[in-house]
């Protein structure tokens, strides 16, 4: 496993968390200088958001390189921690009233341009299918058309600023995104090793519960659905 493929797809995740989790966190950043927070709590709010996710990244690396991430005669429950704990910790901020304040200040074509690190994570789900550490249908190849998220991202936000979009084509375009992203979820899911397992084919998806990998669902994942639902909320809030 340890081929020069195998180890840029670990950097490449690596990377793309840190890099657009960063990038993420300096929007919010900006879009509390503009609020009317007082200085204080904004301080308290960017630094209890980094503490969160490096918290959060601990908590991932530590259980998926024990190995009981990738166990799965433990089933639902190697997974249930790093799947629902993000969603409903998302839901939560997304419609809590001070990030609403925020968001408001955000530029929505940075939120959406954000989206473009999918095009990478296709990239490297592909490289580990022709290592044969993943099964066909989860990338471009197969079943998996999440590319399409990131490519149509960069062309939305290069759109928007020129008024070329109705708030309609927004809705529309974050519902279909979040559609994809839901179908190679339920792809990945029916890939692994469990009674539920409807791809038969092999390998089974056992790779994302092992670390780096394990940043795609516990952190990527959340972060391409957390930046649709951030956006829809920016456009719910439009006057």
């Amino acid at each position: 496993m340890n081929t020069g493929i195998y180890v840029i797809t670990e950097i490449g995740f690596v990377l793309i968390t840190l890099i657009f989790f960063y990038l993420l966190v300096l929007e919010i950043k900006k879009g509390l200088s503009k609020s009317s927070i007082e200085p204080n709590r904004q301080k308290q709010i960017v630094i209890r958001t980094v503490i969160g996710l490096v918290s959060w990244t601990f908590f991932v690396s530590a259980w998926s390189l024990s190995g009981k991430m990738q166990d799965f005669s433990l089933f639902p429950f190697n997974m249930i921690p790093v799947l629902a704990i993000p969603l409903i910790t998302i839901l939560i901020i997304t419609f809590y009233k001070t990030f609403g304040q925020i968001l408001i200040h955000i530029p929505q074509q940075n939120l959406i341009r954000l989206q473009s690190f999918r095009i990478f994570v296709e990239i490297l789900l592909w490289a580990l299918f022709i290592e044969n550490l993943a099964p066909i249908q989860m990338t471009f190849e197969g079943r998996n058309f999440d590319i399409l998220s990131g490519i149509t991202a960069i062309v939305i936000a290069y759109l928007m600023p020129r008024n070329a979009l109705p708030k309609i084509i927004l809705v529309i375009w974050n519902l279909a995104c979040l559609g994809l992203l839901i179908n190679i979820v339920t792809v990945a899911i029916l890939s692994m090793p469990t009674p539920f397992r409807v791809f038969t084919n092999e390998p089974a998806n056992t790779i994302v519960g092992q670390f780096p990998i394990s940043l795609l669902p516990a952190l990527l994942v959340p972060l391409a659905y957390a930046l649709h639902f951030f956006s829809l909320r920016q456009l719910s809030l439009q006057k």
